[in-house]
């Protein structure tokens, strides 16, 4: 099965005080370096959602966010319009525990549904998930209506959510799960935490 994959790099990283993705955690390659690496291992299209032309540099091809006020909503409105495949995987780009089984596990879930969308602690994991064409149109029409929230589509559509019980087998302690918004989380996955 063809699936593209999107890294989500339009943040201000804020909480960080410094452009997360581009931090080492002590193995030579930046954060997001460490997701394409991951992304390669299951897509056949992998492509950054950025505004910054720093990210050609990792190789993949770089996508400017079509929706560059819409949040995390208009980068997976952006990712799944200029994905090649009709299944895309969108991961944030500060996810350094990024696991390629999980992301295939979601792959493998996605017949006969729209989007397959972890949900850790009752909350939807929006940005470590997979989406098809088919979301495009209820993205944009929540997007047109001023509606933020990623889940603000998901009424329109056939969505898949997965718990916790059908991703431990994969990923005992979630850590794919985990991101780095602050220099404290950063810390803590330097020291394997």
């Amino acid at each position: 099965m063809k699936v593209s994959a999107a890294v989500m790099a339009g943040g201000k990283s804020r909480r960080m005080g410094v452009d997360k993705a581009w931090l080492d955690v002590g193995d030579g390659r930046p954060i997001v370096q460490r997701v394409v690496d991951v992304l390669r291992e299951v897509a056949d299209d992998v492509l950054i959602v950025a505004n910054d032309e720093r990210y050609a540099a990792l190789g993949p091809r770089v996508v400017p966010d079509r929706w560059p006020d819409g949040g995390a909503l208009g980068g997976i409105g952006t990712a799944v319009g200029a994905a090649t495949c009709d299944r895309v995987l969108v991961v944030a780009c500060d996810m350094l525990f990024l696991r390629a089984p999980v992301l295939r596990y979601l792959v493998e879930r996605s017949d006969g549904v729209d989007a397959v969308v972890p949900r850790i602690g009752g909350e939807h994991e929006a940005l470590h998930a997979l989406y098809t064409k088919a979301c495009l149109p209820p993205i944009e029409r929540a997007l047109a209506a001023g509606k933020m929230r990623v889940i603000s589509f998901f009424d329109d559509v056939r969505v898949r959510a997965l718990d916790e019980h059908d991703l431990r087998p994969l990923d005992p302690g979630l850590r794919s799960f985990t991101n780095v918004n602050t220099p404290e989380e950063l810390a803590a996955a330097r020291e394997g935490r």
